[in-house]
């Protein structure tokens, strides 16, 4: 008997070593390669694709709507482009706690309850844990058939014999080929479980939604070549001492990116937030400097959030700078711009900006609100009521056009909003019905509200 081969694979990046390394020369990881035995396989056909398959002309190849399963959820509809499309991959990420097993419970009902057939495998709980959690959300239905178990061989037995329309895998971090020698959730057990699954999503078409842990950082555990494989990636995004949850999209073959569905997580599991600008609106506070209302786009979703600025006398020689839901740079960013372009002496002063609701924002139309909220807080002096400000601030203190006004203003007109301030380059785009004030550079747009 031969002596088995072996290789070393850090389980960041899935770089591949001959020998043991300390330091990763990929991602420069410490003490992340891990001995896996060499299996001597032969690939003969690709994922999913027929032998019988040959090229053809773009113009014979005939498109088709994809047929899907609604979850009467209209909030995760969105976020998969109108509904759970047969034979997708989805994969879903979080926190621990999020609220990842509970969505999932709560997808398996509405679609069991429409009568699809969904097989629910955990690796994490066991099939009691499962029932109780079913149990307080007040779900039950005979569609859903549960198993708790790791080995991937099983799994694929599982699927043969019941044949569900739907298939959940919670987690594929706790899954394991036993043909595969290495620990469950490497970066080798993790490629090879994900790839199976797909094989069996696109040759069964067997809709499969899988869940996948995060690391310290926020990204999904496991080689990056994970998020290729699948067809969507969803991220579940939230502080777990709020109620409300961030369904959002990153990746989509199905319909748009970034899109957004918003959750409200309660006893009885989560809730659809329906007007979520309605929601991060509903406690602002009146007359207070600082506050400001900016108008966000989500995806295709226009979002109305509060930004807040707290501008004060630092106590230290190097002044502090927090900023909560935007990009730290950012705030650092307008303050210098008002400093040099205005001549509002403000470096010297420690500066905290938030974004009301936990919301994470990053597009350049919150710019202008970011700095009307900061000379706010300076001059200590209110704004206007129902005023909505975006738009796009450049380095040497212009306005700059953004996109989707017409979203944009409706909203804050549906929510009552009576003037919108927005770039001039944007004046030919905006709706009627509400007030607009067009600047052209931020010293403008302060004269004018503040």
């Amino acid at each position: 008997m031969g002596r088995n081969k072996t290789k070393y694979v850090c389980q960041e990046c899935g770089s591949i070593s001959s020998k043991w390394l300390g330091k990763c020369p990929e991602c420069h990881s410490w003490n992340t390669f891990v001995e896996e035995f060499i299996e001597n396989t032969v690939v003969t056909k690709g994922v999913g694709i027929s032998s019988k398959s040959k090229p053809l002309p773009l113009s014979d190849v005939r498109i088709e709507e994809e047929d899907r399963y609604k979850t009467k959820m209209r909030e995760l509809d969105n976020v998969l482009g109108g509904g759970i499309v047969k034979g997708s991959l989805v994969l879903v990420g979080g926190d621990p706690g999020i609220g990842k097993s509970t969505l999932l419970i709560q997808v398996a009902a509405t679609v069991g309850s429409s009568g699809q057939k969904v097989l629910y495998v955990s690796g994490e709980e066991s099939l009691k844990q499962i029932k109780l959690r079913a149990d307080r959300l007040g779900i039950g239905n005979d569609q859903i058939y549960l198993v708790s178990e790791n080995n991937l061989d099983y799994i694929v037995s599982y699927v043969s014999e019941f044949q569900p329309d739907i298939l959940i895998i919670d987690s594929i971090q706790t899954v394991y080929n036993p043909n595969v020698q290495s620990a469950p959730g490497s970066v080798s057990q993790v490629r090879e479980a994900t790839a199976t699954l797909m094989r069996i999503s696109k040759v069964d078409s067997v809709a499969t939604f899988i869940v996948g842990h995060v690391t310290k950082s926020g990204a999904i555990a496991g080689p990056k070549v994970l998020e290729h494989m699948v067809d969507t990636v969803l991220y579940f995004e939230g502080d777990k001492n709020h109620t409300f949850r961030i369904l959002r999209s990153v990746k989509n073959r199905f319909g748009s990116t970034n899109e957004i569905g918003i959750f409200e997580m309660t006893y009885k599991g989560l809730q659809e937030v329906k007007n979520p600008s309605e929601i991060f609106l509903s406690n602002r506070p009146e007359s207070a400097p600082g506050s400001v209302v900016v108008a966000g786009m989500e995806g295709t979703r226009p979002v109305l959030v509060e930004i807040q600025a707290l501008i004060s006398n630092s106590s230290f020689g190097t002044p502090r700078r927090m900023a909560v839901g935007v990009d730290y740079n950012k705030i650092v960013m307008m303050m210098a711009i008002l400093e040099k372009r205005v001549g509002i002496q403000i470096q010297g002063c420690d500066a905290y900006l938030n974004v009301v609701g936990g919301m994470q924002l990053s597009e350049p139309a919150i710019d202008l609100a970011i700095v009307a909220a900061v000379v706010s807080s300076f001059r200590n002096k209110v704004l206007e009521d129902g005023v909505v400000i975006f738009g796009e601030v450049g380095l040497t203190g212009e306005v700059r056009a953004v996109s989707h006004i017409e979203q944009r203003m409706n909203e804050a007109k549906k929510l009552g909003f009576k003037k919108c301030v927005i770039p001039k380059g944007n004046l030919e785009q905006a709706v009627s019905g509400i007030e607009t004030i067009a600047v052209e550079n931020v010293e403008e747009m302060i004269q004018m509200i503040l």
